[in-house]
């Protein structure tokens, strides 16, 4: 199951050079991308387990309309499975295509960190953080020590409240969990981090409510959507 096609309203395809994953914290409880192995057994004969898809690692390059790519939606590029190497070509592809925006979000902040300033980090990657609840907020810290061009913030699966300095932050996204045994969200949780987005001067983009279904309760926080994306600045 290699399409690029995505109903994730932040982004407008994904990448997968690599899929499975393992659990790292309690937003991974219910992972989303562990259920479609779930559900589409043939199509990833690994299951969840990592798997490099080599055959993949080209597709952007055919990808001649600009568009925002989510890196790895059913995996995660910074998995201690991930060969340095293949972490590299992938990187390589992102600077040979400038045409696209590239977003990598990860939950392991510290191996992000330590790999910063090994890695190259081209004006059309943008990476963030998963930030679930406030046990979590530690990433933050890892985050920016990347000099990435756009840094951002994941809160989804949101489980709690959060007190968040966003020094170096560029952009904030919540949602609540979905699927059968979504966790519930609390809307204050949202609107806390909307006003400190909004009072550090932060773009703030509420993905969605989550439920039985992503979309089971729409996006609407007070009446409006919110759906902001950083201002990048142009390079002099």
């Amino acid at each position: 199951m290699s399409s690029t096609k995505t109903t994730i309203e932040w982004t407008d395809k994904t990448w997968n050079p690599t899929t499975g994953c393992t659990k790292v914290s309690p937003g991974c409880k219910f992972c989303y991308a562990e259920g479609i192995t779930r559900r589409f057994k043939q199509a990833f004969p690994s299951g969840f387990d990592f798997a490099i898809h080599r055959e993949r690692l080209d597709q952007p390059k055919k990808w001649k309309r600009q568009s925002k790519i989510f890196v790895n939606s059913m995996s995660d590029v910074f998995h201690e499975d991930m060969p340095y190497e293949f972490l590299a070509e992938i990187f390589d592809v992102i600077i040979k295509c400038p045409q696209h925006i590239f977003q990598i979000l990860t939950k392991r902040s510290a191996k992000l960190s330590e790999l910063a300033s090994a890695l190259p980090w081209p004006d059309n990657l943008w990476v963030g953080v998963s930030v679930e609840s406030q046990k979590q907020v530690f990433r933050v810290d890892d985050l920016r020590r990347v000099p990435a061009r756009v840094r951002f913030l994941s809160c989804e699966p949101l489980l709690g409240p959060l007190e968040l300095d966003l020094t170096g932050i560029h952009w904030v996204i919540t949602g609540g969990e979905s699927g059968a045994s979504a966790r519930p969200i609390d809307p204050e949780w949202v609107r806390s981090i909307r006003d400190q987005c909004v009072e550090q001067g932060v773009a703030f983009f509420h993905k969605q409510w989550g439920g039985r279904s992503p979309k089971a309760n729409g996006r609407l926080l007070d009446g409006r959507l919110w759906s902001e994306f950083p201002v990048v600045e142009q390079p002099v």
